[in-house]
């Protein structure tokens, strides 16, 4: 198992970066969350799972050694595979996923593309005594940590490409992208870099409620 790489970000494209170690480019796919905080030509290190399947050979880098844990974790629930699992972590960060477990937040769940009702029980039933405590929570349930940096501009395209990640189409994403605007614009013009994770759930909201 290739457990973590660390190297030149080569390139960071919607759904993947290529990562530069020993001369060879490797494509790994991440959330946009970790794709955020990429920038091509500086080094970077990444906890990797390689899934293999009988034509492919795909690799998923996360943030850090919880979000990879957290990632194969969930996929010992029926139904669930690695994208839907990356999926989860699109949305959600790992203690999000946490928390929203441990209090049968079943709409938090939901939030997920690919995920309904049914799905969302499945998860509480079967995670709720196996993911542990939530602890990069403040007491309002959002993540305490800092956020993912995002230019004004750049927070666009990161939350459209998502989007379209999960499977929304780009006419669904333009307007999304378009209802969240002013809470990115409100955090720009107070200085701080828009979060990416926390926008691309309020556009999920938004789509949800469509």
């Amino acid at each position: 198992m290739i457990a973590s790489l660390t190297g030149r970000v080569g390139a960071v494209g919607v759904e993947s970066a290529v990562l530069s170690v020993g001369g060879l480019g490797f494509s790994v796919l991440c959330t946009p969350v970790t794709l955020a905080r990429l920038r091509p030509g500086e080094e970077t290190t990444l906890a990797t799972c390689l899934v293999v399947r009988e034509d492919s050979l795909t690799l998923y880098g996360f943030a850090d050694d919880d979000e990879r844990n957290v990632f194969e974790l969930v996929q010992t629930v029926s139904g669930v595979g690695p994208r839907l699992a990356q999926a989860m972590l699109a949305v959600h960060s790992p203690d999000a996923l946490r928390l929203a477990v441990a209090t049968d937040d079943l709409k938090a769940l939901e939030l997920v593309p690919g995920i309904g009702r049914k799905g969302a029980q499945r998860l509480v039933l079967e995670l709720k005594d196996r993911l542990g405590a939530a602890t990069g929570l403040s007491a309002t349930g959002a993540p305490s940590g800092p956020a993912a940096p995002a230019s004004a501009v750049g927070w666009r395209s990161q939350v459209h490409a998502a989007l379209l990640g999960l499977g929304w189409s780009s006419r669904d994403a333009d307007e999304a992208v378009a209802v969240v605007a002013p809470d990115a614009e409100a955090a720009v013009a107070a200085g701080t870099a828009p979060d990416v994770g926390a926008l691309l759930k309020s556009a999920l909201r938004t789509l949800r409620r469509a």
